[in-house]
This record gives C-alpha cells, sequence and structure tokens, in this order.
C-alpha cells in the first residue's frame, strides 16, 4: 500500500524505547508510534502493550520532508471501531401494552376519570411526602442556631 498520511498500513515493531516503538514498514521504511499513540489507555510502560515482532496496524499522521513517518496504533484502533457493523439493540422488556384492559369489566368513562384522579391524588402525595423531609433538613442547617 502507498505510504501517505492517512492511510492504515500493517507493519512490524523492529524496536521499544522509552519514548515510542519503531515499526518497519513496506518498502524498507521505518516510522516511529509515540508512547501517547500505542494505545487507547494511558501507557506507563511501552513493554506491556508491544514488543519486538509484533505484528501491528497502524495509521501514517504525517511523513515530513526529511522523510520522519509518524504513526499512530491508537488511531488505527480507533478507525477500525469506527467502521465495524454494531450490533443490534435489544429490544425494551419494560414497554407497556396499553391495548390490554387490566380488567375484564369494560369501564365507564366516569369510572377512568375517578381511576386516574385516585392514582394521581396519591403521586401527588407521595412527592409531597418527598419534598417537606427535604425542606425540613435543609432549614436545619440553614438556619444556624441550636
Amino acid at each position: 500500500m502507498l505510504l501517505e498520511a492517512g492511510n492504515i498500513v500493517e507493519g512490524k515493531i523492529s524496536g521499544v524505547t522509552q519514548f515510542g516503538a519503531f515499526v518497519s514498514l513496506d518498502e524498507g521504511k521505518t516510522g516511529l508510534v509515540h508512547i501517547s499513540e500505542i494505545a487507547l489507555e494511558y501507557v506507563k510502560d511501552i513493554n506491556d502493550h508491544v514488543k519486538v515482532g509484533d505484528d501491528v496496524k497502524v495509521k501514517i499522521l504525517s511523513i515530513d520532508e526529511k522523510g520522519k513517518i509518524s504513526l499512530s496504533i491508537k488511531q488505527a484502533l480507533l478507525a477500525e471501531r469506527k467502521n465495524a457493523p454494531r450490533p443490534p439493540r435489544p429490544k425494551r422488556l419494560d414497554t407497556i401494552d396499553f391495548s390490554k384492559k387490566s380488567s375484564g369489566a369494560p369501564q365507564t368513562f366516569e369510572e377512568m376519570m375517578s381511576r386516574f384522579k385516585q392514582d394521581s391524588d396519591e403521586k401527588m402525595q407521595d412527592l409531597k411526602r418527598g419534598l417537606e423531609s427535604k425542606r425540613g433538613s435543609s432549614y436545619r442547617r440553614s438556619s444556624g442556631s441550636f
């Protein structure tokens, strides 16, 4: 494959230093993967992630006028993840089927409204109890005198 910025190519780790890893590419060229471009997570010791002889996929970040090639394993991984197909999302199991009636006997409009009002009142009472307990504790904290 042509060696130009933006391409993802395969290479072999030919050397490891404190600051990065050298990768042998096609055409007898060698590039450097800086330690910050080795993995997606923080790399304290480069030897925990790569060793001499490992085959790696790298993204060519840049090639300067002197021929120095800057590479990234991290960017190649991100590009592969971006292009990988995603698994289908699971269906939600907690959906409510409103087409089913809760009781066997049909309800009149008035019965449904009465039930709705009762449920609403219960929920409002629960909310009020929760707010009162919060107000009480914050009032005691903000008063400052005991």
